[in-house]
């Protein structure tokens, strides 16, 4: 896949050095961090990029092999697309090809946003699993004892 040089330089490719910077970051394993903001701004036919699963991709040279045409890949351009991608039920070739796309991943503040609502739903639930049947149990006992103490005075 050739690659386009971007005039912004938030977007180019990693950096030689390891230092994390303050656009694109860069860590020691040699992954590019993108922001949302950064990612976003790539939602044109002639620049589309997409997230999926945390990870970036570049899929400007496959608009037009995407077998559903390139309409459906311009809609998510710029922003998360895992669940349409899951929803169609992609073929495992075709998440082996995602590698050759890869520019690399959304940056940790905004997977973070993502991951608070998930744990928020997951501590409500997890207190409902236990609460309700508690106050079954309680309630049960309380019937049970009340109809054992009428027939005892009966």
């Amino acid at each position: 896949m050739g690659e386009e040089m971007n005039d912004n330089p938030s977007c180019r490719g990693p950096a030689n050095d390891t230092k994390v910077g303050e656009n694109g970051e860069t860590v020691d394993g040699g992954v590019k961090y993108y922001t949302l903001e950064e990612i976003r701004l790539h939602n044109m036919s002639s620049d589309p990029w997409l997230i999926i699963h945390d990870k970036v991709y570049d899929i400007t040279s496959f608009l037009e092999e995407h077998p559903g045409g390139e309409e459906v890949l311009l809609e998510q351009a710029g922003a998360d697309a895992t669940e349409s991608f899951e929803d169609v039920g992609h073929s495992t070739d075709a998440r082996e090809m995602l590698q050759q796309y890869y520019v690399g991943e959304l940056h940790m503040d905004d997977r973070k946003k993502e991951t608070e609502n998930e744990e928020n739903d997951a501590n409500s639930s997890s207190w409902t699993t236990w609460l309700i049947p508690a106050i079954a149990a309680i309630v049960i006992g309380v019937i049970y004892r009340y109809y054992t103490f009428e027939h005892k005075s009966s």
